[in-house]
């Protein structure tokens, strides 16, 4: 009879728990679905319900006030026609900066998202920190034109040994030519070696390297890097920190709030899938969504 009432115990929690995800979705799901496929069907035209998602991010802008600073960090690679999850179309990148500028948000730099979290600055309702990883041809091809017409900033972070010398990749005379509309280039180390599997020596100059490399070409300091694959720990963000980086970005997902390292900071990353913006509506509206139900990000 006691196993038996174990067993009903954890059938109940089971129930209770399958519950109150049936309720996230029933509370979210159709209104995000709704808000994607009005964006699908319309293109880059204004959704029909601007109203019901401008309520939504009236509800992140309270929650931003009353809980500090909150802030979306969205993470791509290549913006490109490729079948490749790393390759988002141009079109659907249209699309999401459209919905950005639309909607309330606005676009800021590392210096700026820096500031705020130690304290020294104030960011605008909704800030949001646009960022490519690894310095594609195509971030200057097709992004960088799309990012000036909704006069939006965005941060690229380098692979400095292959700029100039990679057909596939960014020159540092386009780097620089970006970054006098609002594009800050930053450091992805010289060789793009996952961190963990160097030894300190290495990683030093991977560090340094990409550091002196970008400042010499930009003729600025170099103050953030991303962490190559994602892959750190806390001694890598040591030397990082020792290296004279001001902060690291992570592929960790999650918004970054006043419990964020500094050194691992989170992304959330957008990736091409067969229905891209409404993937990119819910991702970027969930992470508010559960936080509110009492999940916490790790």
């Amino acid at each position: 009879m006691q196993r038996k009432g174990k067993g009903v115990l954890h059938r109940g929690t089971a129930l209770l728990v399958v519950l109150l995800f049936v309720a996230v979705g029933l509370v979210a799901g159709p209104r995000l679905i709704a808000i994607a496929e009005e964006q699908q069907e319309g293109a880059v035209q204004p959704s029909a319900r601007t109203g019901e998602t401008d309520a939504i991010a009236g509800e992140e802008q309270k929650e931003t006030c009353e809980q500090g600073v909150k802030v979306l960090v969205l993470n791509y690679h290549k913006i490109e026609n490729n079948n490749h999850s790393l390759s988002v179309p141009p079109w659907d990148f249209e699309t999401q900066m459209k919905f950005l500028s639309d909607h309330g948000y606005t676009s800021i730099s590392p210096d700026e998202l820096y500031a705020a979290l130690a304290g020294d600055g104030k960011l605008p309702d909704n800030p949001v920190l646009i960022t490519f990883d690894d310095g594609y041809r195509d971030n200057y091809d097709n992004a960088f034109p799309i990012l000036k017409k909704y006069k939006l900033k965005a941060t690229i972070f380098v692979i400095t040994s292959f700029l100039g010398k990679k057909e596939q990749y960014l020159t540092w005379e386009q780097a620089r030519e970006m970054e006098k509309h609002g594009i800050s280039i930053q450091s992805h180390t010289v060789d793009h070696k996952p961190m963990t599997d160097l030894s300190d020596e290495q990683l030093r100059m991977e560090l340094v390297e990409s550091k002196k490399k970008a400042e010499a070409e930009l003729g600025h300091e170099v103050g953030y890097i991303a962490y190559p694959t994602g892959t750190y720990n806390l001694h890598i963000a040591e030397m990082v920190k020792e290296a004279g980086y001001k902060g690291a970005f992570t592929i960790k997902y999650g918004n970054v709030d006043e419990a964020t390292n500094i050194y691992a900071i989170e992304r959330v990353p957008i990736f091409h899938t067969e229905n891209t913006n409404k993937d990119f509506l819910e991702r970027i509206h969930y992470l508010p969504l559960f936080a509110k139900f009492g999940w916490q990000k790790n």
